[in-house]
């Protein structure tokens, strides 16, 4: 298993967790963490004996965001002679930044984000990528980016409207105002609220425990499908599906759960 600089990674019966881990600095976004967050997740992708991963952050934040020195340092990274130049590398870097976040989309395994306290900024680009996102009564959010002067750039733009509505992301995003816990609930950018960090922790454990008890091969279909219909017409999604299963449905998962249904026992799947 690999180690990160600024991620803790574990795994325990097939469940990933993933800690932000500079609680020193309320868990700001480095370049370090930036990239091992990508390797983290490409980890998480390619390692058949994990079946979900839960995303969560160590200390009293989720995460403050993007690193502010490394924003001040991205000037001396792209300055060229050339201003055409100069630009190219600062789109280019913009571009691996959304790369990044997309890792957790491109991860074939569901991606369980457990937030409390703060999660502002760079940190609402990164749980709009999980496929779910939980949090404690303590947690609050901020698209904050605008307070700042510039227009958010990694995904929260593209993902939040499609998750909460249009007007209620426009209104946050011209704001940068906090919302807590119960009012994302509502919105629907949470799933559930829990009453403390130590209940949310064991209680999105036994969602993700729940999820990976499932057929794998079944739990990874259903991510492509859900993403793929996200970006694409219903009559596309349908025609998806279709091609989907006539490649996947006949498996060995589905002799499995069939049996134990006749049977009454528990199903036991491959990886």
């Amino acid at each position: 298993m690999p180690s990160f600089e600024t991620l803790a990674l574990s795994i325990e019966d097939h469940v990933a967790t993933v800690r932000l881990n500079r609680p020193e600095k309320l868990n700001a976004m480095n370049a370090a963490m930036w990239n091992d967050i990508r390797a983290a997740f490409r980890y998480i992708d390619e390692t058949p004996e994990i079946r979900v991963a839960i995303l969560e952050g160590e200390g009293k934040a989720f995460t403050a965001g993007i690193d502010l020195q490394m924003m001040m340092g991205v000037g001396a990274q792209v300055r060229d002679e050339c201003d055409g130049r100069t630009r190219e590398k600062l789109r280019r870097v913009i571009l691996d930044l959304q790369d990044t976040l997309t890792s957790l989309e491109r991860c074939r395994k569901p991606v369980l984000a457990a937030v409390h306290g703060a999660c502002v900024g760079g940190g609402i680009d990164l749980i709009c990528c999980a496929d779910m996102r939980y949090c404690s009564s303590d947690a609050w959010f901020s698209i904050k980016e605008i307070d700042i002067g510039m227009v958010a750039d990694v995904g929260t733009l593209q993902r939040l409207p499609r998750l909460i509505g249009e007007g209620m992301a426009r209104e946050l995003a011209y704001t940068a105002r906090k919302f807590d816990g119960a009012e994302a609930r509502e919105m629907g950018f949470v799933n559930r609220v829990f009453e403390s960090p130590e209940a949310l922790r064991a209680g999105v454990r036994e969602i993700a425990a729940t999820i990976a008890a499932k057929s794998p091969l079944s739990v990874r279909g259903t991510k492509e499908m859900i993403t793929y219909a996200r970006d694409h017409s219903v009559a596309d999604g349908l025609n998806y599906v279709a091609t989907w299963n006539a490649a996947m449905l006949m498996s060995a998962d589905l002799q499995a759960a069939m049996m134990a249904g006749v049977s009454k026992s528990t199903p036991q799947f491959k990886d």
